[in-house]
């Protein structure tokens, strides 16, 4: 039987647990069905994330030219630099075009929107992004995660985990992912409850987290005024 591939992305200062949080819930999928789920790069070659260690992918986009599903990773400037960068993009395009999943966590959904592939879906991405979102031509949608045709977007960071829960439950049915679910012991009970966003648009945190980035944002896409207006209104 042909293998079903679930191909990650991964691409320069790429956030770590966007990527491997949701590939430790859908790599045990290869147990329970014709799947196989792997890491593609532009270069077998190590990749620097933005927590400064660095991930070698296991496959070139060459090498995974077609695959069943489509994984994108987020971060902070890592998908900016990626939406400039054609390579890249060529390939999201055209692996995306043809792949039966389109998945992301956090700002990933960015890169998805920037290559067309969420015009007019439901999405959504990391708070601090959203309305960027929808600049991009997708529907952006505050939820944990959002399933549109298609597509399954994550929000920011960890809620990659919870998308790729709902994502192994579509691909393989409940039991499975519960099973999935209880290997690795996703149990969250976090030590300050659920997260107060009254209390984030009190303490103005969307300001204080992009705002150290706005420079480096802008020299990225010097270039590339019809981005910076999409990314910074």
């Amino acid at each position: 039987m042909e293998k079903k591939v679930i191909a990650f992305v991964v691409y320069p200062e790429v956030t770590p647990l966007d990527l491997v949080g949701p590939l430790q819930v859908l790599k045990p999928l290869e147990n329970f069905g014709p799947f196989e789920v792997v890491t593609v790069g532009e270069r077998l070659e190590p990749i620097t994330t933005d927590l400064g260690m660095r991930i070698l992918p296991e496959r070139t986009f060459a090498d995974v030219p077609k695959p069943f599903a489509l994984v994108l990773p987020g971060g902070v400037l890592g998908p900016i630099q990626a939406i400039t960068h054609e390579p890249l993009m060529a390939y999201v395009r055209s692996a995306g075009q043809g792949a039966e999943v389109l998945a992301s966590v956090c700002t990933g959904s960015l890169i998805l929107a920037a290559a067309g592939l969420l015009e007019g879906r439901k999405a959504t991405t990391h708070w601090s992004f959203l309305d960027a979102l929808g600049q991009f031509g997708a529907q952006p949608t505050r939820e944990r995660w959002v399933e549109d045709g298609k597509a399954i977007t994550a929000a920011g960071v960890s809620a990659g985990i919870d998308m790729g829960l709902a994502l192994a439950s579509r691909l393989a049915g409940e039991t499975v992912a519960r099973s999935i679910q209880a290997i690795i012991e996703y149990d969250p009970q976090p030590p300050f409850g659920a997260v107060d966003w009254a209390w984030v648009e009190r303490a103005d945190l969307k300001r204080s987290l992009l705002t150290p980035y706005v420079p480096a944002i802008q020299k990225i896409l010097a270039g590339r005024p019809e981005l910076l207006a999409k990314l910074l209104p």
